[in-house]
């Protein structure tokens, strides 16, 4: 018999991740993919705790699924609620609490047990807690099927959790431990998905540039070493990475960057500060200037890097000439993109229980002033593409008749009038238009068009 399941995904890719695979964990069991709760036999919210108000958000959303769950009951159906995600491990038992429409909370780490769980409450036991660190490795049990990929571009989580224990973040709490999964398991992945139709693969891991996973010779490979041996799969096109750390960033990757060609031009590196006393408080473990000369050697060995970054203002503490030297260090690394945000408690954490909170009035003006900087500088970017001649990665198409949507090498999308033959594959674009968020270009020669 046939169930529905509809995902709805907060927050990073990871996530994203994590989503897909629980779909190919569930499609045994029945349960088949749709695009909106209304109808569904289960619904999971795949929850994040970074943005502000995360858990509220989730709350307005059980109580508008809690309404769909009585008219199905009224109809003699039934709806399970499943809450996972960052969220779920934070606040599982006040979730629990709060929220007697939802059946199960699952964090990140037991999401193999789904299929328990169900089959629980399917008895009869009662609403299910999974917030555990189980003893067993999740990715052993979870499937690393194609099921649910779709398009020629696909994430693959290598590593997660997290040793750094910045005063401001969750993760540690949230994700746990730093963990890498082993080289073999990786590349046995990474090869289902191309042979799938993946052409580029983005390595995800709260502290990506950390992974330290076991290779076939029992020694722990970097991650330069890891891209590397990804980077010699036939078919593979493209490799990214993201979310590194500045104090994790070693030699041999910043060589990969300049080796590999298939390593592409872009780097997601946040700061998150550029005042040192702020970073302290933070517990970052860098400095500004070590973040300049990290940017300064990475740019040597490839100078057609495009950055992008994190921060957050109104920190607990910040003053006015912090956040100029934010600013400052802004100004002078230069961003082709970058996520601002004002600081927000994460209950838990250092920083939550600081005296020293910056009002809400002045944390919106000084995101408003950053947010500005920033804007302009990746508006300068996009418009230095112009008149380039790109390599574009089709991934769908797009809302015009005739229009295909791409990445470039930068990550930005292009839109292009193009046959939809060249779905999933990568042409030459010359680059006429710069917007907001995207490019867009015409097909360069008439060899690429025609075919």
């Amino acid at each position: 018999m046939t169930r529905k399941l509809f995902i709805k995904t907060y927050g990073c890719q990871m996530n994203v991740y994590d989503s897909a695979r629980m779909a190919d964990l569930l499609a045994p069991m029945g349960y088949a993919p749709i695009d909106e709760p209304e109808g569904a036999d289960l619904v999971i919210l795949n929850t994040c705790h970074i943005r502000e108000k995360a858990a509220e958000k989730i709350y307005s959303e059980i109580g508008r699924l809690r309404r769909l769950k009585e008219e199905r009951a009224a109809t003699g159906a039934k709806m399970l609620i499943a809450i996972s995600g960052c969220v779920a491990q934070a606040e599982g038992e006040e979730i629990i609490r709060r929220a007697p429409a939802v059946d199960m909370v699952v964090g990140p780490q037991a999401y193999h047990r789904l299929p328990e769980m169900i089959a629980r409450i399917e008895r009869g036991a009662g609403r299910v807690l999974e917030t555990d660190f189980p003893p067993e490795d999740k990715f052993d049990r979870l499937p690393t099927g194609t099921s649910s990929q779709k398009g020629p571009a696909a994430f693959l989580t290598v590593q997660e959790g997290c040793d750094k224990f910045c005063t401001f973040c969750v993760v540690p709490y949230t994700r746990g431990a730093e963990f890498s999964r082993p080289v073999a398991q990786i590349e046995a992945e990474a090869r289902r998905l191309v042979e799938a139709g993946v052409r580029e693969l983005s390595l995800l891991g709260q502290n990506v540039n950390a992974y330290h996973g076991e290779g076939e010779d029992g020694e722990a490979w970097s991650l330069a070493r890891l891209i590397r041996r990804l980077a010699a799969i036939e078919g593979l096109e493209r490799l990214r990475y993201m979310t590194s750390h500045p104090r994790d960033m070693a030699d041999d990757l910043i060589a990969a960057h300049r080796d590999i060609e298939k390593l592409m031009p872009y780097l997601h590196l946040p700061v998150q500060a550029g005042s040192n006393r702020v970073l302290a408080a933070m517990n970052r473990g860098h400095t500004a200037d070590d973040y300049r000369r990290l940017i300064a050697r990475i740019r040597e060995a490839r100078p057609d890097l495009a950055l992008s970054g994190d921060f957050i203002v109104g920190f607990p503490g910040e003053t006015d000439k912090d956040f100029e030297a934010t600013l400052r260090l802004v100004e002078e690394i230069g961003y082709a993109q970058a996520y601002s945000f004002k600081y927000s408690r994460r209950p838990g954490t250092p920083a939550a229980a600081s005296a020293a909170q910056v009002p809400e009035e002045e944390k919106s003006a000084r995101l408003t002033v950053l947010q500005d900087l920033l804007a302009r500088q990746q508006r300068a970017f996009l418009e230095s593409l112009l008149g380039r001649t790109l390599p574009v990665l089709f991934e769908h198409a797009g809302r015009h008749e005739g229009q295909l949507v791409g990445r470039s090498p930068y990550l930005q999308p292009v839109h292009v009038s193009a046959p939809s033959a060249l779905c999933g594959r990568i042409a030459q674009v010359r680059i006429e238009r710069a917007d907001t968020n995207s490019l867009a270009g015409t097909l360069a020669g008439e060899r690429v068009a025609a075919e």
